[in-house]
């Protein structure tokens, strides 16, 4: 599924981007993901960010966080897998110390999710993000995106909190099991 729109709009990962750059979120670290790889290449081809890929995600939180410390705003992208091996360094780290750790998370674990772990996953994540008083919101339709990721970005830096943007698979056209053919 290609991620340009027919009608000339922007895709979802370039009104993400932009957004970004406009709130001086210089900073992208990331674990490879299919979902989220027009984002990561867009951030890549553009020599305002900084992007890395992170061989785990509490590496990647652990980079965003010191870069923050430094003065830089950072960003961790994940997909909802990736995420269940956050919430010690999100409860110990990010949220007692402040930080205002921004998350974009891919969406897996509906909508025809073919990976039990996902959907597992998946039921956790928002119990968890609240459990902890993370902020997060849910993208499902291209008109919210610009509005929803820069209030996020906004709200984060002010009030020093983590805050999380998962993308649905309305929004990102998600990922499908390929079918094997007989």
């Amino acid at each position: 599924m290609s991620s340009a729109k027919p009608d000339g709009q922007r895709a979802w990962h370039e009104i993400i981007k932009d957004v970004l750059k406009e709130n001086n979120v210089r900073l992208a670290t990331y674990v490879p993901d299919n979902v989220l790889s027009p984002l990561i290449k867009a951030l890549h081809a553009d020599p305002f960010f900084t992007t890395f890929c992170c061989a785990r995600e509490e590496e990647a939180v652990g980079v965003v966080t010191g870069a923050w410390l430094g003065g830089t705003l950072g960003v961790v992208l994940m997909q909802t897998s990736g995420f269940a091996t956050l919430p010690n360094v999100l409860a110990s780290l990010a949220v007692p110390y402040q930080i205002p750790l921004l998350m974009i998370i891919s969406e897996r674990g509906t909508l025809g999710e073919f990976n039990l772990g996902q959907a597992m996953v998946c039921r956790t994540m928002r119990p968890a993000l609240e459990s902890m008083g993370i902020e997060n919101h849910t993208l499902r339709r291209l008109d919210e995106v610009a509005f929803v990721v820069d209030r996020t970005i906004s709200q984060a830096v002010s009030t020093q909190a983590p805050a999380a943007i998962i993308l649905n698979a309305f929004l990102t056209g998600g990922k499908v099991e390929k079918k094997k053919e007989n």
